[in-house]
């Protein structure tokens, strides 16, 4: 059985952050992340990296942490009642970009690890992650090409990973409330520790790599195309979904805020603009109205 070391996974994901920005800012064309370090008092820190009014991503962060405590907050107990008394160490990259034009969909990727330990006992561990996509104005092949990417990452782990992490993802970023899903999904997945430690670390290197291959091409193809103030004010008003699904349900936003996080890095995943209209019903048959047949899950590969 492989040894756990979250060292390595603390190098892996500084090195994950800087290529995810590199990718990112090629792409962009003249946009660059600017940097923040930050410290947090009761242990640990991270690097902030956030990049505004680029020349396709309007703004975007991706954000390093490694975090620790001797205390769990209630988030992490409240369905995991083992880990009470357990000193604890978490880290991760976690990113959302917010394009500028409504033709790019708005991505997210997380990647994480998570320990807690207790002396005497053996160490509680698991990783977590995935990424979807939130289009505005979707087309069928960016879609099919951001789930083909996951299937393929996913399948030297087992047949059945890439239909389960769809699954969850479909299930996890689903608003209630609104009776649709945030998205197109993705994968999501979360206290995987099912294989020994190498190969569940394998798993997230190849998340990682793969959001990149899914979303750069996607960014590529899109940031050319033509966009009016009305299809503007559509992404906007469907901003303001994202802004509800992460206040009310992101678990993640949660234990960031009851374990004392950085507030903006935990809220860097807010777009810069969005708009709420009540009771907004798209034109029959506009282009805005073709987006609720994508907020259901389908089978895309």
């Amino acid at each position: 059985m492989s040894t756990v070391n979250i060292n390595t996974v603390v190098e892996y994901l500084k090195t994950l952050q800087d290529d995810i920005c590199k990718a990112l800012e090629t792409s962009d064309g003249s946009g660059t992340f600017v940097e923040d370090n930050w410290t947090r008092p009761e242990g640990g820190g991270g690097r902030t990296r956030v990049l505004t009014n680029g020349g396709v991503i309007e703004q975007g962060g991706v954000n390093f942490s490694l975090v620790s405590g001797d205390k769990l907050p209630p988030s992490a107990t409240a369905h995991r009642p083992e880990l009470a008394g357990r000193t604890w160490k978490a880290c991760g990259v976690s990113l959302v970009i917010h394009p500028h034009n409504p033709y790019i969909p708005t991505s997210h990727a997380n990647v994480r690890f998570f320990i807690a330990e207790k002396e005497g006992e053996a160490p509680v561990w698991w990783f977590g992650g995935g990424f979807d996509l939130t289009p505005f104005y979707p087309f069928d092949e960016d879609v099919v090409h951001w789930h083909q990417t996951a299937k393929e990452l996913c399948e030297p782990f087992g047949n059945n990973i890439y239909s389960e992490h769809k699954k969850w993802c479909d299930e996890y970023f689903y608003l209630k409330h609104r009776n649709e899903t945030r998205g197109v999904g993705g994968l999501f997945f979360d206290d995987l520790n099912q294989w020994d430690f190498d190969m569940c670390f394998n798993y997230i290197k190849a998340v990682g790599q793969g959001y990149i291959n899914a979303y750069v091409p996607i960014m590529n193809k899109r940031k050319s195309t033509e966009f009016n103030d009305q299809q503007r004010q559509f992404q906007l008003y469907r901003r303001g979904r994202y802004v509800e699904f992460n206040l009310v349900f992101d678990r993640g936003t949660l234990f960031g805020l009851q374990s004392g996080g950085r507030t903006e890095s935990i809220l860097m995943s807010m777009p810069p603009l969005a708009r709420w209209e009540y009771n907004f019903q798209p034109d029959q048959n506009s282009e805005e109205s073709k987006l609720a047949h994508y907020l259901v899950p389908h089978d895309w590969v």
